[in-house]
């Protein structure tokens, strides 16, 4: 049997903009569905973070994600699963109040798919499979009593295990310790949107490009064969960011082509500017001439480390450390995150304390 994984899918990100709605349903249209079609895969596995805000859902995704997602998977009569992540669930202590739960029951109102909110050992093809959810203070002892003790090899889950890449360059130091794992023939998991491993442990990285710190990441969804336990990856070429170095001392930019550049979101960095009414013209081509999402130009290139980070991450509702690490982590630079994530930890506890 071949099972198709999706994980962190984030319905809802980027606050539904049309640009990004039609981004993703490009992924689902053109890619998932029509490869799980041609090779007659009838099951899915949904690695968590299904939505993106924790603590609420407005009617727009809901009508997405249920009409133009899960609709589907029904009708084409596809065994679904979905393994809940630290966005799926509204507290941070248990899992009982969840998205999932609320939003996937089907639109004939028959019958729900299968949500896992605690670890469970699932057969699929007559394979073992432990599921594994995101791992909070309710569900933590019994997490990991079926970690060390099912008899299943492989596991899929939305971990959070130390020293992984997450994003380009950062890596994770907290949560579970890997050896947790070295039972299993392989860890197969979403939750970090790089896609990483160590021959052993598999993250999947996300599918399609959802922030600035996605670019140039390579992006795409994973099938996994019960019978041979090979993990297979399908790539997604379909990008929505772009970058423009421009420097006219070196580059003629009066006819380039700004094909490249069709629906997505461009940020031009200037270099070296000597001709204004080159760099005009084409900043209005950009705008004009073909179909851009949003053109933002950086001459100063050391103001612009922030333009990355999600409109919304105000409204993430996590406390208060959480909240600067993601900032940090979402932060388009090439300087060490974990140094600035350090720094702010130090800051923010010197406040606390006077």
């Amino acid at each position: 049997m071949k099972i198709a994984l999706l994980n962190d899918t984030h319905f809802g990100a980027r606050n539904d903009s049309p640009a990004f709605l039609d981004y993703f349903m490009r992924f689902y249209n053109e890619i998932f569905f029509p490869y799980l079609e041609e090779h007659n895969i009838k099951t899915f596995v949904h690695l968590g973070d299904v939505v993106d805000r924790r603590k609420f859902i407005n009617f727009k995704t809901a009508h997405t994600f249920r009409q133009k997602f899960m609709k589907r998977l029904w009708e084409e009569q596809i065994d679904t699963h979905i393994i809940l992540g630290n966005h799926d669930t509204y507290y941070k202590n248990t899992n009982e109040v969840n998205a999932i739960t609320e939003l996937c029951t089907t639109y004939d109102g028959k019958h729900e798919p299968w949500i896992y909110d605690k670890a469970q050992t699932v057969n699929l093809g007559g394979l073992d499979i432990l599921f594994i959810p995101w791992i909070c203070d309710e569900n933590y002892d019994h997490s990991i009593k079926e970690i060390e003790t099912t008899q299943a090899q492989i596991a899929f889950g939305h971990l959070e295990i130390k020293g992984f890449e997450m994003h380009n360059g950062t890596y994770n130091n907290q949560g579970l310790d890997k050896s947790m794992f070295k039972r299993f023939e392989k860890v197969i998991s979403g939750h970090f949107h790089k896609k990483s491993d160590d021959g052993q442990i598999y993250y999947c990285g996300s599918q399609y490009e959802i922030t600035w710190s996605d670019y140039k990441c390579p992006k795409g969804f994973h099938i996994f064969d019960t019978d041979t336990r090979e993990l297979i990856r399908v790539p997604n070429p379909i990008r929505i960011h772009k970058k423009l170095i421009y420097n006219d001392k070196e580059n003629d930019y009066t006819k380039k082509d700004l094909t490249p550049f069709e629906n997505t979101f461009v940020k031009v960095f200037v270099t070296n500017k000597t001709n204004e009414e080159m760099f005009n013209n084409l900043i209005d081509r950009l705008h004009n001439t073909i179909n851009t999402h949003e053109v933002n130009i950086i001459e100063d290139l050391n103001t612009d480390i922030t333009a990355s980070v999600k409109e919304n991450i105000l409204e993430q509702g996590e406390d208060t450390l959480t909240f600067l690490g993601n900032y940090v982590e979402q932060i388009d630079t090439d300087l060490d995150k974990n140094k600035l994530k350090k720094v702010v930890k130090e800051l923010f506890t010197e406040a606390i304390e006077k």
